[in-house]
C-alpha cells in the first residue's frame, strides 16, 4: 500500500501533505528534522492518512489536495474540528 498524509504543525499555522510507502518512518523523518521544507514547522501530528494501492494513485491524489479545490475540501471537509 501506499499511503497519502496530511501532517499538521503543533506549534505554527502549517500544515504538510504528502506520500509515502512507509508512513510510520515518514514521520518519523519530518519530526527529526530531515526534511528541509518541514523543518522550521516540526513537530508535527499526523492528521489523516488515505491508503491507495499504488504509486501513481498516490502522486495524484497528493498532486489533488495541493490544489486550490483540494486544499478547500481539505479545511472544510477534512481537517474540520466540528465537536
Amino acid at each position: 500500500m501506499w499511503y497519502v498524509y496530511i501532517l499538521k504543525s503543533k506549534t505554527k499555522p502549517f500544515i504538510y501533505t504528502g506520500y509515502t510507502k512507509n508512513i510510520k518512518r515518514r514521520i518519523g523523518e519530518h519530526n527529526a528534522g530531515l526534511c528541509l521544507s518541514t523543518r522550521p514547522y516540526k513537530p508535527f501530528s499526523l492528521e489523516v492518512f488515505v491508503a491507495v494501492k499504488t504509486k501513481k494513485k498516490a502522486i495524484q491524489l497528493e498532486k489533488y489536495f495541493k490544489t486550490g479545490s483540494g486544499i478547500a475540501i481539505l479545511k472544510k471537509r477534512i481537517l474540520a474540528d466540528k465537536s
